[in-house]
Formats: structure tokens, C-alpha cells, sequence
């Protein structure tokens, strides 16, 4: 039997919005949307990083990043400062730093009600398989 590989891709974006939907009304709890933490983790994975870098890290456009660090600037959870050229460097400020630990925590609960009908097989062969299509990228 062939699977169908049209269902397949909607299975995946399925359940990737239920993912985001789950995670942003959990943050929500802290103050921040997904967005705003995938940021956040973003700049503490990559201290230092350009702009440019944080929105391919985070799959957003230079021009929705800027908008996205601008707005995270005003609400004291980064900081940017010039680097080299036109660059602006981000760094998490101590605020940032603590909404991304609280996200943390919460993103544990939240990522093991999710994955809850799986069992441990089921997730490894899932996470498997997402890399091996996601390779190269």
C-alpha cells in the first residue's frame, strides 16, 4: 500500500500547530508568546548573533526579526548593542534570562502531554525520522 503523501504532510503540519498552539497558550501563562521565547533561545544559544543569523535560527525574515527584537528590546527581555558594520548584536538581559528559564519549565510539561501517546519506540522513530528528512537544512 502506498502511503499518502498528501495526508502525510498535513498529519505534520497538524500536529506542528498543536505544538505551537499548546506551547503559546502555556507561555502565555509567563507573558511571552512562542515567538517571543523561540527568540529568546535563540540569542542564548547564539550570543552575539547578527540579526540575520537569529531570524534563519528562527525561521522568520530579517525584516520580522528586527520587528520581533525591537519589541522584545521595549520589554527589557534583550538587549542589542552595535557590532561590527551595520550589525546589532542581541544578549539576553536578566529578565530575558528569566523568561526563558520559566519557558523552560513549562515546556517540559507541556512537551511530554504531547508526546504522551507515543511511547518511547514510537518517539525515538519519530524524532528519527523528522532529522533524516531534515537533513542538510
Amino acid at each position: 500500500m502506498t502511503t499518502d503523501l498528501g495526508a502525510l504532510g498535513h498529519a505534520i503540519k497538524r500536529a506542528q500547530y498543536r505544538n505551537h498552539r499548546t506551547m503559546d497558550a502555556a507561555l502565555g501563562e509567563i507573558g511571552v508568546t512562542l515567538v517571543q521565547w523561540d527568540a529568546l533561545r535563540a540569542i542564548d544559544r547564539m550570543p552575539g548573533a547578527s540579526g540575520h543569523e537569529l531570524a534563519v535560527a528562527t525561521f522568520q525574515s530579517d525584516q520580522a526579526f528586527g520587528t520581533l527584537a525591537s519589541r522584545l528590546v521595549e520589554r527589557g527581555l534583550i538587549a542589542r548593542s552595535a557590532g561590527r558594520g551595520r550589525r546589532f548584536e542581541h544578549a539576553l538581559t536578566e529578565a530575558g534570562r528569566t523568561a526563558l528559564t520559566e519557558g523552560q519549565q513549562l515546556s517540559i510539561g507541556v512537551l511530554q502531554d504531547l508526546f504522551a501517546p507515543l511511547d518511547e519506540a514510537q518517539r525515538t522513530e519519530l524524532l528519527r525520522s523528522l532529522q533524516k528528512l531534515t537533513e542538510g537544512m
